[in-house]
């Protein structure tokens, strides 16, 4: 067994004390520490090392110093240590707040082993057991099963890492039970939640989720929730239990951020099945060294931000108004970023390692959460359309669970494409090389396969100038009004370039007023601009044949058939 002991002498500091300690066999050579360099469910590079300090190593029960030497920016190797007890030492700085962090302070212990514990190269599959030293009066809410008074078991050390946990005294929780098993809800922050209406809630989509399945991955669930006294969203999904980070506080009722919960919550929990369970071939096991490159990212999260709010209104827990409320705002976020014309979805999953949490540069990428739920609302609502309903995209989620997340089997891309060819009962290439492996437009098939449930894809145009008839952004920065996007081939496109300062219109000056400047129904405009520090006047001509950044969302058609909206019924289990 390797055992991993946490303290910390001083909290206003936030470094963490961490001690490794493990038996080493006699006839064993130089020892090899690894500490991981990213986290699952977030698939970039993070290097947490840059958050140890002083790594020093010894024998056990004495103050020799055995030789160590670092071998690269995470790794290090321990000599002379054949028959010894040894013991490494580090601190780990953790002040890190949100839902992938850790995060020390006098109220509390938050760590994402992740981050913070190194493993005995070879050796990640032996039982560990975490100690915590933890003033009195502390309650520990984590996934792990505690073995002792602040005493944790880890099967392996997948499970350690992928098991965050809280320390407080002011932790507070609840519990509810669906299907028989036990569900935890553990809230730290200084808020007051409306314990009835939440617990009755999360049991509603708790159940909509195991129905969908037909059985669960673990034998409990905890849902931790660090609720900030500031502005927040953030969740992280782990084998039994998630993090969420979400605030402010005083908020969290309030009609606004309880959706927010809710929805990152539902969302979080499908996770324990896709992707936790259900688990791309390139990541079992993880490789906690470098990129494991995976083209199922559109899987992993697009079809797991379709379901998290799609399943909260299967549940009874949102309207369907509320739900295409949300669906409108993954719309938005898709149809704001043209770099959908350039970058698949496939492509996107592999370039998450690349840039896909950073803005990146302009019409580059493609989100894999936005289009990838846009995509999997298209193939539901199409194997609905071919069945009758008799089958749906449930059925090819339940399928991957029996076939491959059950019995702990990594899935390929080629086995997810079987297995929506199966359910559908044709070859669905089609749609797989235009929408998954392309970049073709959504929008007319999106409105096809909505007419199955009586809804429509209506199209608004943008009411601003700027954007909507010449295809450019611009922000107001100490009173200047810079140009922050530009849609390519669009009237802007021709004339102006990112952060340009626009100074006036047809001689007039620009103080705020520059969609009023742009609003006079000419089709040529003269820009006054100051470009890298010089001024230059620039033509703006309109193109009355297309228009830019147009608003699109979905809506129930008024004039629905009979047939529609039972159709809606069985697709949303709500009356039209």
């Amino acid at each position: 067994m390797i055992h991993y002991h946490v303290s910390f002498a001083n909290p206003l500091t936030f470094y963490v004390q961490v001690q490794l300690t493990f038996d080493v066999p006699a006839e064993a050579g130089a020892v090899e520490l690894q500490l991981p360099a990213w986290r699952p469910g977030r698939y970039e590079l993070q290097n947490f090392a840059q958050k140890i300090q002083r790594v020093t190593a010894i024998r056990a029960g004495s103050t020799n110093a055995l030789p160590l030497r670092k071998l690269t920016k995470d790794r290090w190797e321990v000599s002379g240590a054949a028959g010894l007890t040894v013991q490494v030492q580090y601190n780990f700085y953790a002040h890190q707040m949100d839902a992938g962090g850790s995060w020390l302070d006098e109220s509390q212990l938050y760590l994402n082993g992740v981050q913070c514990f190194m493993y005995v190269e070879g050796r990640q599959q032996e039982p560990c057991q975490l100690t915590l030293d933890l003033p009195e009066n502390w309650q520990i809410a984590c996934g792990m099963p505690q073995s002792g008074p602040n005493t944790l078991l880890a099967q392996d050390f997948e499970q350690l890492v992928d098991s965050p946990l809280i320390a407080s005294p002011t932790l507070d929780h609840r519990t509810y039970s669906a299907q028989g098993l036990p569900f935890y809800v553990w809230m730290q922050g200084e808020c007051t939640p409306d314990w009835t209406r939440l617990i009755r809630d999360f049991t509603a989509f708790s159940e909509e989720q195991l129905a969908l399945f037909g059985s669960f991955p673990v034998a409990d669930y905890h849902f931790l929730n660090q609720i900030l006294p500031y502005k927040h969203y953030h969740g992280v999904e782990h084998s039994n239990s998630t993090v969420i980070t979400l605030g402010p506080a005083e908020l969290l009722m309030t009609e606004g951020l309880y959706k927010e919960f809710l929805g990152v919550s539902c969302h979080e929990l499908f996770h324990t099945w896709n992707i936790k369970s259900i688990r791309p071939a390139e990541m079992l096991p993880y490789d906690y060294t470098k990129e494991n490159y995976f083209r199922t990212c559109y899987i992993a999260e697009g079809i797991t931000t379709y379901y998290g709010e799609y399943l909260l209104a299967r549940a009874g827990v949102r309207t369907a108004e509320q739900y295409f409320a949300e669906l409108n705002t993954v719309l938005r976020k898709h149809y704001d970023d043209y770099g959908r014309f350039n970058l698949s979805l496939a492509d996107a999953s592999m370039d998450l390692w690349l840039d896909g949490y950073k803005p990146g540069v302009p019409d580059r990428k493609v989100s894999v959460y936005h289009k990838g739920a846009l995509v999997a609302l298209l193939l539901d609502l199409t194997l609905r359309r071919l069945s009758q309903h008799q089958r749906s995209l449930d059925d090819v989620m339940r399928r991957l669970w029996l076939e491959f997340g059950q019995p702990g089997i990594g899935y390929t891309e080629e086995d997810y494409v079987r297995i929506v060819n199966e359910v559908a009962g044709r070859d669905m290439k089609t749609y797989f090389d235009k929408f998954v492996y392309g970049t073709a437009p959504l929008e007319e098939p999106l409105s096809k396969a909505l007419e199955l449930v009586g809804c429509v894809l209506l199209v608004e145009e943008n009411a601003s100038e700027a954007e909507g008839t010449f295809g450019f952004r611009t922000t107001v920065k100490n009173e200047r009004t810079e140009v922050t996007d530009i849609l390519p081939d669009s009237p802007a496109a021709a004339a102006l370039t990112v952060d340009d300062e626009i100074i006036a219109v047809n001689g007039r000056k620009v103080a705020m007023n520059l969609q009023t400047l742009l609003a006079d129904e000419q089709d040529t405009y003269e820009l006054s601009v100051f470009r890298q520090n010089r001024l230059l006047t620039v033509t703006l001509t309109a193109n009355p044949e297309q228009r830019y950044w147009q608003k699109l969302t979905v809506e129930k058609n008024p004039d629905a058939t009979p047939e529609q909206q039972a159709s809606f019924t069985k697709w949303l289990k709500q009356a039209f």
